[in-house]
């Protein structure tokens, strides 16, 4: 959003069913049944039709959003993305997506949540916290600017059909897409990625089979823009980007120390496929990064922590990477897979020893700017790794530490 667009947020001094004002706070010092009100409100806003929360502007006699007082810059700070998004992720499936920005409008700093609405399924709340939220609620917002619980017919009944005209809307684009995008030479943006991805898996295969001695379970990590077109870097810029990118955050899991100067050149890419261990990456000139590995699960038992700390230098690669392609504002997609998962157990402190996963391959992915991955990357890790585990039928207490663990193996990186 422009300067302009927010100052016109700020200053619009009208609650509706789209905005609402919060007097000037500090997110830290906030209770948690406070912390739950900012949350009712993004839920209700993204299932209605999205909008903004501005804080910063409290109430004048009238009961008016019209005092602007802004927030200190400890304030402002307080209200950071990672921070808040930790918070929302433990109170709504599925998640809420929303950014906060914190613009200085004539000499005063506010916190701007700008909320979209849901894209496939409505926001339900997973958990109660005091008496501001109530567990299993879909909140919705009204004309009177109020965040309250759906409980009309007509109002679910909105929630249901706003729910099949969004799915509606993605298969039609799929199909479209099918039927009319594939009839050019080059392909659309999900295939073109997809293809370049098993085109690498099945070199891989040919060249390091299944390592003998036990079973292992097929790892991939990629990112990739929210486009695809191939050409779009010449090899020795992603060379360069990628010496750099590791150079910042060094480590010798996914890319290891001088590999990027040592990758061979393809027709289409920068690759390296190790002699000392069964793994392989790749720099496409779409912009597709790809890494694949065999990890071995002796016993049928996957290294959570091994895991972990593979997840987390992806994000950590990614971020930098595409920043030093400046794809800094564009959205990136970071995909985990694991495929040969049946009936493995996932092995780590905490986690019970039956949780095992029924499924023969486990996907998870998220979309977020290069910038984000960089300023918030050990959450969005942990948000992979949460998914994974819950394949798992991983519980919920198992995971309680996840995220501080995942942090400060994100400061170690």
């Amino acid at each position: 959003m422009t300067d302009s667009d927010l100052r016109e947020i700020v200053y619009r001094a009208v609650e509706s069913d789209e905005l609402d004002y919060k007097a000037h706070q500090s997110w830290n010092a906030m209770s948690r049944g406070a912390k739950a009100k900012i949350v009712r409100h993004l839920v209700a806003l993204a299932n209605t039709k999205g909008g903004y929360i501005v804080i910063g502007v409290g109430e004048d006699a009238a009961g008016y959003p019209a005092v602007y007082t802004g927030l200190t810059d400890e304030e402002c700070r307080s209200f950071d993305p990672t921070a808040v998004g930790n918070f929302v992720a433990e109170c709504v499936e599925p998640p809420v997506d929303f950014t906060i920005e914190r613009p200085v409008i004539d000499g005063r700093r506010y916190a701007v949540f700008i909320v979209r609405p849901f894209a496939a399924l409505p926001h339900v709340c997973s958990r109660g916290v005091e008496n501001e939220l109530r567990s299993g609620v879909f909140y919705i917002r009204t004309a009177a600017a109020s965040s309250r619980p759906a409980y009309r017919a007509v109002e679910m009944h909105a929630l249901i059909q706003r729910a099949l005209r969004n799915q509606r809307e993605m298969l039609g684009r799929m199909l479209r897409g099918l039927l009319y995008e594939n009839r050019s030479t080059a392909p659309g943006p999900v295939s073109g990625f997809s293809d370049a991805m098993t085109a690498a898996v099945d070199y891989f295969r040919r060249r390091r089979p299944v390592p003998g001695g036990g079973r292992s379970v097929l790892l991939q990590l990629s990112a990739h823009p929210d486009k695809f077109k191939s050409g779009t870097f010449d090899l020795e810029t992603l060379r360069r980007a990628a010496v750099a990118a590791w150079r910042l955050r060094p480590g010798p899991r996914l890319i290891r120390d001088g590999e990027p100067e040592r990758a061979r050149r393809t027709n289409v890419s920068l690759r390296l496929l190790a002699e000392d261990a069964p793994r392989m990456w790749q720099l496409f000139d779409s912009g597709l990064f790809h890494f694949v590995a065999w990890l071995p699960i002796p016993e049928d038992r996957l290294d959570f922590a091994a895991l972990r700390r593979m997840v987390i230098d992806a994000a950590s690669f990614a971020g930098r990477f595409y920043a030093e392609l400046d794809f800094t504002d564009e959205l990136i997609t970071l995909e985990c897979r694991l495929d040969g998962t049946a009936e493995c157990r996932l092995d780590g402190p905490g986690i019970p020893d039956g949780c095992r996963c029924r499924s023969p391959e486990v996907a998870v992915a998220l979309s977020r700017s290069a910038a984000d991955l960089i300023s918030g990357g050990s959450a969005h890790a942990a948000r992979l790794l949460r998914r994974i585990a819950e394949a798992f039928a991983v519980p919920d207490k198992a995971l309680a530490g996840l995220e501080k663990v995942s942090e400060a193996a994100w400061e170690e990186r």
